[in-house]
């Protein structure tokens, strides 16, 4: 995305785990271990896990070079996602955005940078498992093209709750590229009207 998108997604990193876990922690009633995670970045050569964070304190620019020396180096995290690259086709794994920044874009900033990442990397098409329950995910996900194509049945070990298995069509196919397109233009309007509006940048380890 263009350098005025005030978000900026990028590598996961072992230093990230802290903040990460504390994501996981609220937003799952199942979460990953910190392990899990290890493994995903030191062990397995098919996975890719994003972070998202602010690209400046929310709501001001810096205004001089000074200033902007001054500003702090990373910011926290405020969502990460992954998936899992099986031959030609990008298994999302996970996605999570802190809950005091959920509502504002960054679950489907992540979505879209996945799906970037995926293309990059050659996949030809991206799959998800997504909760029943969960209509606002499957409105997102039905926005960048995916749609249902299984019912896994059980699948969800804490309450035995079904899935459903959400696919995209091909990444070549004109149609879906021209729909990211648009998309991303869109999420990028959004994600700079969003942030007019001044929001503390609080670290996710903060209660």
């Amino acid at each position: 995305m263009p350098d005025r998108q005030p978000f900026i997604v990028e590598p996961m990193g072992l230093n990230d785990l802290g903040q990460v876990m504390e994501i996981e922690k609220v937003s799952f009633s199942a979460p990953w271990s910190v392990r899990a995670y290890r493994f995903e970045l030191t062990r397995n050569e098919h996975s890719t896990f994003l972070v998202v964070r602010p690209r400046y304190q929310i709501g001001e620019r810096p205004s001089s070079w000074r200033s902007w020396l001054r500003r702090p180096l990373r910011g926290p995290v405020l969502g990460y996602a992954g998936f899992w690259l099986l031959v030609d086709e990008a298994h999302i794994a996970t996605i999570a955005v802190h809950p005091e920044w959920r509502g504002r874009g960054l679950g489907e900033l992540l979505l879209l940078s996945l799906l970037e990442q995926a293309i990059r990397r050659g996949a030809q098409k991206a799959t998800l498992e997504v909760r029943l329950s969960n209509q606002a995910a499957q409105r997102l996900y039905r926005k960048y093209d995916f749609e249902v194509v299984a019912l896994r049945s059980r699948y969800y070990a804490d309450n035995n709750e079904d899935a459903y298995l959400m696919a995209t069509p091909s990444f070549e196919r004109p149609t879906f590229q021209a729909n990211l397109e648009h998309c991303r233009a869109r999420l990028l309007e959004r994600l700079v009207q969003e942030t007019k509006a001044p929001r503390p940048v609080a670290s996710p380890a903060d209660p």
